[in-house]
């Protein structure tokens, strides 16, 4: 089971993990970073199968300790730990308070469909990644999280 929804608002679709095991390239990427399948193995954020790099995430500990699908539905909301994390130098975090508050607004299932179109290639439709500038199927130009972060003056 996969879940792209994740307690901080970041969407898993788009993650590179997420994208190589879904593509079945996973083992070329682990070998590229110099880690295993398993460390890398994941099926987003809310499910049993995460990567190493979410494996101790403190938001999502919080959360789950919380009992809560989202950060925005915390009465600390937003704390310390969610606007760092929106604030630190990775450009895909930049977009947690946003995503949180499009979630609160839209609801999950509407954020999701929107999320999909954002992170497929308008050419060709396939997925690609918060990093990528092209689209690794057909080579068109993308929008990464860069330029999106670059749109939005954080």
């Amino acid at each position: 089971m996969e879940r792209m929804d994740s307690f901080c608002g970041l969407y898993c679709g788009a993650c590179d993990i997420f994208l190589a095991r879904r593509k079945g390239t996973l083992a070329e990427l682990a070998r590229k970073w110099g880690r295993t399948e398993k460390d890398l193995t994941c099926n987003g954020c809310k499910t049993e199968i995460v990567s190493l790099y979410c494996q101790k995430c403190p938001i999502k500990v919080c959360a789950l300790a919380k009992k809560l699908d989202y950060c925005f539905q915390c009465s600390l909301f937003p704390c310390k730990e969610v606007v760092e994390f929106n604030n630190d130098q990775h450009p895909h975090h930049s977009i947690v308070l946003f995503n949180l508050a499009l979630l609160r607004e839209k609801g999950t299932e509407e954020w999701l469909c929107e999320q999909e179109k954002r992170w497929k290639c308008p050419n060709c439709a396939s997925p690609f990644s918060w990093y990528d500038e092209i689209c690794p199927a057909c080579s068109t130009r993308v929008k990464s999280c860069r330029a999106e972060e670059k749109e939005m003056g954080t």
